[in-house]
């Protein structure tokens, strides 16, 4: 879960972020202490970039939906032509 320090970060800062401590780690840069603290927030980062790509995939859905809808030819006006047996 994003913590309050991530939870405003913005979709590329929060992948710069994950970036870095992957960076930090592949080099063997991280002390066994500093860790846990690395993997927790790379997880947070990991849920808040999830949750962005949601919502981001929501809006597009409901944005396309919109613009699908305009396209639709209008209901023809007056009394359905009838259709004979």
């Amino acid at each position: 879960m994003p913590t309050d320090q991530t939870k405003d970060l913005s979709y590329s800062q929060a992948v710069a972020r994950l970036e870095e401590i992957l960076e930090k780690l592949e080099r063997g840069e991280v002390d066994i202490d500093e860790l846990s603290a690395l993997v927790e927030e790379a997880a947070g980062l990991v849920t808040l970039c999830r949750e962005k790509l949601t919502q981001a995939e929501i809006q597009v859905k409901k944005i396309t939906a919109r613009l699908e809808a305009l396209e639709e030819p209008p209901p023809p006006e007056g009394p359905p032509d009838e259709v004979p047996f």
